[in-house]
């Protein structure tokens, strides 16, 4: 079993009124908006970047943008949404670029097989070209119960079409020739069974930039090696600050086959990280439980589970197993009573504000290494994401 983790910390700052400006345009934002952001406050201390994950499921009148607003003012560095079979990424990605002037808005991720690679090319440089450069690219081929139940499409080799899906975007963005393809999932021009013979090679009429950077979802290892030769970063759902390696050494065997020369420091972890603030400690914890039960015990079958080979890999391979026999024989309750709170601490930020802060700290160290770019923050509240943005910027 993992050590629990005994965390203490400090106090948490007042709310501020945030007023959610007109959506009529596109503000302009800094010309860089694809530089890296200093890594140093204005003290000289290192900072770790922060990023939101957006939850709009539907609702009238669009995204939360006091949320969003709030973490913009506070230097939030992106504001990441994602997709299954109902809401879109892109659309509430647009509305939060309409009304913000430096965030950046991340689709984390597109799913590959809904959209042709040069459908997403042109989204992707449409939406730089109005924002002046703060959308994040993230692509993932999603799951076979979403692709083929939902979109109707073949689920086909995930990985192969993730090194085909991510070529063809950094073809198409280049512009340094008509885009052809001739690949397993993807032929540009088409010329298959029904073609006319009339499609010809076309270069796109926007001009993109080929250095936007394209994340991928990926936490299987395999996933993750191919992060690591193809794109540019990587968005894992849960990674462990003092386990890093569990996903960085993945990646940096992925990077060592890389032709372009990009090393490690050139890549960019940012896992999610879930966030429950309050006084009392296990309540917190069991507010976040229910999704590890889910994830750890139900995602994928018995034998091909990767987030509960994750948590044996941690150190939990008698809970990984209990959480999994229950939540596959209908005791979800069990399920969500079997996840340690130990594990809980390692993946979250949960507790009183003060024991963020200092949990805060430890993923500040795993950055300074390289190990991580930023933490995207789920289901942090606004006065939480003050605390946290005081403790890691």
């Amino acid at each position: 079993m993992a050590p629990e983790l005994d965390l203490p910390a400090k106090r948490h700052g007042a709310a501020d009124g945030v007023s959610t400006p007109s959506a009529s345009h596109f503000p302009n934002p800094p010309a860089s908006a694809y530089d890296e952001p200093n890594t140093e406050n204005r003290m000289g201390m290192y900072a770790m970047r922060l990023g939101m994950l957006l939850k709009y499921k539907g609702e009238a009148g669009g995204p939360d943008m006091d949320v969003v607003l709030e973490a913009e003012r506070l230097g939030f560095d992106s504001v990441w949404s994602g997709e299954s079979w109902g809401v879109d990424t892109v659309t509430p990605l647009t509305w939060v670029l309409a009304q913000t002037t430096k965030i950046k808005a991340g689709a984390g991720i597109m799913q590959m097989p809904a959209r042709t690679p040069a459908c997403a090319a042109m989204t992707m440089m449409t939406l730089n070209a109005m924002s002046g450069g703060r959308f994040l690219m993230g692509v993932g081929p999603s799951g076979p119960q979403v692709i083929e139940g939902w979109h109707g499409e073949k689920f086909g080799k995930p990985l192969m079409r993730t090194r085909e899906y991510i070529e063809i975007l950094r073809k198409a963005l280049a512009r340094d020739e008509p885009l052809m393809h001739e690949g397993e999932h993807y032929q540009i021009p088409y010329a298959g069974e029904g073609a006319t013979g009339l499609g010809k090679p076309l270069k796109s009429i926007l001009h993109g930039d080929p250095t936007n950077p394209i994340y991928t979802a990926s936490f299987s290892p395999a996933g993750l090696r191919t992060a690591g030769e193809v794109a540019d970063g990587t968005l894992p759902i849960y990674m462990s600050p003092e386990q890093a390696g569990l996903i960085t050494d993945h990646v940096q065997d992925g990077i060592t086959k890389r032709k372009d020369g990009k090393t490690m420091a050139d890549f960019d972890v940012s896992p999610y990280v879930r966030v429950a603030m309050g006084d009392d400690l296990q309540a917190c914890r069991d507010k976040i439980k229910p999704e590890l039960a889910l994830y750890i015990g139900g995602m994928g079958a018995r034998e091909k589970n990767f987030y509960n080979d994750y948590a044996k890999r941690l150190g939990y391979e008698d809970a990984a197993r209990e959480i999994q026999d229950n939540f596959l024989g209908g005791r979800r309750k069990d399920a969500m009573a079997a996840v340690p709170d130990a594990l809980v601490d390692e993946l979250c930020l949960v507790g009183p504000a003060d024991r963020i802060k200092d949990r805060v700290q430890v993923w500040k160290e795993a950055g300074k290494d390289g190990s991580v770019g930023a933490i995207l923050l789920g289901g942090a509240s606004k006065d939480a994401m003050r605390v946290i943005a005081e403790a890691a910027l």
